[in-house]
């Protein structure tokens, strides 16, 4: 049984043990978060409509928050001198699959 689930602005694809990288949440270690879903596939059985999907609950477990890549940012002007350099690194949260549940 899989799902998708709506998450940062983006759809991800989980199942149950899943550890998924998210944009950053608030929440403390070990706590709870539900996601909305948008698909669920249990076998041959396939589940997308609204009445339906706001049954099934998917839930995870936060693990703790990571950063991503740094980016490396160049500002070049020509002929004036101009230049600038910067950095940035994207805050990110990890969070463990805990269950796909129907029948809310």
């Amino acid at each position: 049984m899989y799902a998708i689930v709506r998450a940062g602005g983006r759809q991800e694809k989980v199942a149950t043990g899943d550890v998924l990288t998210v944009d950053k949440l608030a929440g403390e270690v070990g706590s709870t978060v539900t996601f909305p879903a948008v698909l669920v596939v249990d076998g041959d059985d396939v589940v997308s409509s609204k009445a339906d999907l706001a049954n099934y609950e998917v839930t995870g477990e936060i693990l703790g928050a990571v950063k991503g890549p740094k980016i490396n940012i160049m500002h070049y002007r020509n002929k004036t001198g101009y230049k600038r350099r910067m950095g940035h690194r994207q805050p990110y949260t990890q969070v463990k699959i805990t269950g796909i549940k129907a029948g809310k």
